[in-house]
């Protein structure tokens, strides 16, 4: 379909599978799937995932990247990037809701003791387990931006306590925040499960390691520590979280994201007896729910109207 006075789409969305992306941008747009190498001025956008080394170079057009997931480490580390560029994250209520799904389905089975009662019906065994009050248990979400906060909100609902802790000051009513290097250990001390969805930037690649986690409170309702990492995989050291696991320093962990993906059948987390495992599924990027919204920034910003959702290059997020 051709489309006089629209810009042009590059669409490379690796580990996705590209032909719905195509169909559904080429109902308004014209669409170059990946592209050879060398100079191609047609190009105005380009929608990414893991996209190959070198690919956006030759574009002397190209006003907008947008990413199609939530997060955009796949293009900050791609140095052939030109840094005048700007970079959109797609946040969609899809993608929201999905997140926020995974984060309490994560939280309300270990706090309602699902692992426990999993090896109970294994064993055929019949007797309760001490339950406590949601209220009673504190989680600590970090990373408090869009997903973080919202997932704060579901949780909020539930009954349970909840902490924020971001780079900088983010505030929201009902929650304990906390900000920067001073702090996180006051975060942590009052976290019984730590909920992830940090940004992978410089300063945070591996910042889940053990010293990290000894900081959690031990001695709560719960009977012990939880980590659920569900932001990238990189922020994790997973040798440290085994180790925490081992020695009790974590009662358990949901993981869906990790340093190698997909994650290595040589792993031992995959028959660890106290880690739950998904893989990378815990918010798909569903192109039916994204497109449209990239489109519309697309359109707006043809319109002169500023993008919405920038990421801030220095910062990484």
């Amino acid at each position: 379909m051709s489309n006089p006075g629209k810009g042009r789409v590059l669409l490379a969305v690796n580990a996705f599978q590209p032909q719905r992306w195509q169909e559904l941008i080429g109902n308004e747009r014209d669409v170059t799937v990946e592209r050879e190498a060398g100079v191609d001025p047609s190009i105005t956008y380009a929608v990414v995932w893991k996209q190959k080394p070198n690919l956006l170079v030759g574009l002397p057009n190209l006003k907008v990247i947008f990413s199609v997931g939530a997060g955009v480490d796949h293009i900050m580390e791609d140095a052939t990037i030109p840094t005048d560029i700007p970079v959109v994250r797609v946040v969609a209520e899809d993608l929201t809701r999905h997140m926020v799904e995974y984060v309490v389905w994560r939280v309300l089975d270990h706090h309602r003791q699902g692992r426990q009662y999993r090896e109970q019906q294994r064993l055929r065994a019949w007797h309760d387990i001490d339950q406590r009050n949601a209220g009673d248990v504190s989680v600590g979400i970090m990373g408090f931006g869009h997903l973080g906060r919202a997932a704060a909100s579901a949780l909020m609902a539930l009954g349970f306590h909840i902490n924020g802790w971001s780079r900088s000051a983010r505030e929201m009513d009902g929650v304990n925040t906390y900000a920067g290097e001073e702090g996180l250990t006051p975060f942590l001390n009052a976290t019984d499960i730590l909920v992830v969805l940090l940004p992978l930037t410089k300063a945070t690649t591996g910042v889940i390691d053990y010293k990290l986690l000894k900081e959690l409170r031990r001695r709560n309702a719960l009977g012990g520590s939880v980590l659920i990492n569900a932001g990238r995989g990189r922020l994790q050291k997973e040798a440290d979280i085994l180790r925490a696991l081992d020695d009790g320093t974590l009662k358990e962990a949901s993981l869906d994201v990790f340093e190698i993906e997909p994650l290595p059948k040589t792993s031992p987390l995959w028959n660890h007896p106290k880690v739950f495992v998904t893989p990378h599924a815990a918010a798909t990027s569903d192109p039916r729910h994204l497109v449209p919204v990239m489109l519309e920034q697309m359109a707006a910003y043809e319109r002169g109207e500023e993008l919405e959702n920038l990421i801030d290059r220095e910062a990484g997020y």
